[in-house]
């Protein structure tokens, strides 16, 4: 006897919630114009391994596969644990008074039953109430007969017995939609490490442990199980991203950023594009556009609370050094570095700034102070200093020191955009912004999880200064609990320098997208590409990757939530037609 139960379509047209009918049999559904059976889980196999559901999810049939999961409080998980080991002590003991041989079924049954109380003392385990059901689905009741064999087949090799839900079609088909519904209830009690290793997001081709900062980095292009990667739990922390124009890389490193902050991890970009302010804007992150009308960041600021370390005002002063330097455009003689030392800390006094950390909190200079300070002096070299350093002062320059700094540069994602700067004060504006994120990195007072992120690094990498910073940072970034992230479309330049390619030896994590078929060559050489995987990036499509990790390879497709992609896009149309949107609101 069958049952025939209809629904009329509610949702908008083209966009149906489900199938117009539902025919009801004894072991099937007939769901529109195709069939399905469920079959619950009742039999596991003793010992599992990491990963043991990935052939039931790699099928090539169309099968959905539903988990269901439920905590058992320890009290409750206690008490039957005490009571089935009360019952197993008492089988083996009336076995052994009358003489009967030894029940290894039930001898096993209470070794794990001791092993599952003791870590549940320990609170180093706990137990749920799972259940695993499978429906198979076809076009005819033939071709399901055989869909079903192979998958039964299947759960067999896995040591699973699958039974079907006889007469409870309708259930078993409900209890493996996406509705968190266990309408059979067919369960059995797992403690947490075999519930851990039925996590079906494994990838058989990189060994990277599923930790709190492990990051989902997309689809594997190859089956259909999820690539995760953890960049904590590697030798270093550092990443190099590179791809030709258009790939995805930003929208990638995006990604991750955003994926990372959900476990804590505080980011800190240098954007020379304004790329990543929606981004900020998004999670209440700090941006600080150098460059805008009336955004500054102060090189005398002195640090303050747990940043404060009793050489930060000599630190303080040999970095005004390199300023001065960099802003006067070659090298100081012995003699004007000893009038420019004078006077820092000259400045520092009149505005009652001593050696004395106590006076940190005190306003800082100016740089229009330093050159105050310079001009009243009567060494000529430290007058000829401040005639050289009047158009940052006075001049047309001036607008990026004119000030106190406007936002300070901390908080779980601090964002430098380059992209006003001009491009005489480039040079100028990146050593603010790298000093401001290495004072931050090196605080030995405040230790935590870091990601120092450079988009369109090939900028930096032509810069002394900026390539200096990029090789210190992934040589010592992981000493200081920090991760350095390089993205760059020239793979070429970066390739070709020595300190490019220290940059891209010394990191850990290297993520390649769709490459230009004039760099392929030399990115083939670096990091000793298969042909397979040459021609993988030479076609691959926006967003689709190579991850590599030594001798780990994996080829994936970035995936995002609607709402990720909407953070994260810089598709020009997509932008205009969000701004329209929000517009129109």
């Amino acid at each position: 006897m069958k049952r025939l139960f209809t629904h009329r379509r509610t949702a908008t047209p083209g966009l149906p919630l489900g199938p117009d009918g539902v025919e009801i049999g004894a072991r099937s559904l007939v769901l529109g114009d195709g069939v399905c059976a469920t079959f619950a889980i009742t039999g596991y196999p003793a010992e599992v391994g990491p990963g043991w559901l990935e052939p039931l999810l790699s099928d090539p049939g169309r099968t959905d596969v539903a988990l269901h999961i439920e905590p058992i409080p320890s009290q409750v998980a206690a008490d039957r644990l005490r009571k089935q080991l009360a019952r197993l002590e008492s089988s083996a003991r009336s076995d052994a008074e009358r003489g009967r041989l030894v029940d290894f079924e039930a001898d096993a049954a209470a070794d794990d039953a001791h092993a599952l109380a003791s870590g549940l003392a320990r609170g180093h385990a706990k137990l749920f109430h799972v259940a695993l059901y499978i429906t198979v689905h076809a076009t005819t009741e033939d071709e399901l007969a055989r869909e079903v064999r192979r998958v039964r087949t299947l759960a067999a090799s896995l040591l699973l017995d699958a039974r079907p839900a006889t007469f409870r079609t309708l259930q078993g088909w409900t209890s493996t939609l996406p509705l968190g519904l266990d309408a059979l209830g067919t369960r059995r009690t797992m403690d947490t490490h075999a519930l851990a290793a039925a996590f079906p997001f494994t990838s058989p081709d990189l060994t990277s442990p599923l930790s709190q900062t492990s990051v989902l980095y997309g689809a594997n292009a190859s089956s259909p199980s999820l690539v995760t990667w953890d960049r904590w739990a590697l030798d270093n922390h550092n990443a190099v991203i590179i791809a030709r124009s258009g790939a995805g890389k930003s929208y990638f490193t995006k990604l991750e950023a955003l994926r990372s902050m959900y476990a804590g991890v505080e980011i800190a970009v240098i954007d020379p594009e304004g790329e990543y302010t929606r981004l900020a804007d998004a999670v209440g992150g700090a941006c600080i556009a150098l460059g805008a009308p009336g955004v500054r960041l102060n090189p005398f600021d002195l640090p303050s609370g747990s940043e404060k370390t009793m050489d930060a005002l000599t630190r303080r002063a040999l970095f005004l050094h390199t300023l001065t330097a960099v802003l006067l455009g070659d090298s100081l003689d012995p003699a004007s570095r000893a009038a420019l030392d004078r006077a820092v800390f000259a400045t520092y006094n009149a505005v009652g700034i001593t050696e004395d950390p106590r006076t940190w909190g005190r306003p800082a200079p100016l740089l229009r102070d330093l050159a105050a300070t310079l001009e009243a002096s009567e060494d000529p070299k430290a007058r000829e200093l401040a005639a050289r350093l009047a158009p940052y002062v006075a001049g047309s320059f001036r607008d990026l020191f004119d000030g106190p700094t406007t936002t300070r540069p901390d908080g779980h994602l601090v964002v430098f955009s380059l992209r006003d700067v001009p491009e005489e004060l480039k040079t100028v504006a990146t050593l603010l912004t790298l000093d401001a994120i290495w004072r931050t990195v090196s605080d030995p007072r405040d230790r935590k999880r870091r990601f120092v992120i450079v988009d369109e690094a090939w900028l930096l990498l032509r810069d002394g200064e900026g390539a200096k910073f990029l090789y210190r940072l992934a040589k010592s970034a992981r000493k200081h609990w920090a991760g350095l992230t390089v993205v760059t479309q020239d793979a070429a330049d970066v390739l070709a320098s020595d300190l490019g390619r220290a940059v891209v030896s010394n990191s850990a994590t290297q993520i390649l997208l769709r490459q230009a078929p004039q760099a392929i060559d030399q990115v083939c050489e670096a990091f000793r590409l298969s042909e397979g995987e040459r021609a993988f990036l030479l076609a691959a499509d926006r967003g689709e990757a190579l991850l590599s990790c030594g001798s780990q390879r994996v080829a994936l497709r970035t995936l995002a939530s609607p709402v990720e992609h909407t953070i994260c896009t810089t598709d020009p149309a997509e932008l205009a037609d969000l701004e329209a949107d929000g517009a129109s609101v």
